[in-house]
């Protein structure tokens, strides 16, 4: 696969992503999302993709490189559940 088509599937995959919420909202009112909501889980996947893909780029051990995707997907995680539900009891908590 080319480096720009892997960025693109990239791409259109964050933008299923958050048409999932957007759609979800349509049937039912537990999915409460804002603008703002959007544009943060955007900039989260958005920020991982291209490190992701720094990685793809850049790396060429496999082993190294496996253990740096498993480390941005870990953060990611993290991250993603400190904004939802508040793990940490940081400010950004989202309950």
């Amino acid at each position: 696969m080319t480096k720009n088509k892997r960025l693109i599937y990239f791409l259109i995959t964050i933008f299923i992503l958050l048409m999932i919420p957007l759609v979800s909202m349509q049937f039912t009112p537990e999915v409460n999302w804002s603008p703002m909501d959007f544009l943060v889980m955007g900039a989260l996947l958005l920020g991982t993709v291209i490190s992701l893909e720094v990685i793809f780029r850049n790396v060429s051990k496999p082993d190294v490189r496996i253990a740096l995707v498993a480390l941005i997907l870990v953060i990611f995680l993290l991250i993603w559940a400190e904004l939802a539900v508040g793990i940490f009891g940081t400010p950004l908590a989202g309950s």
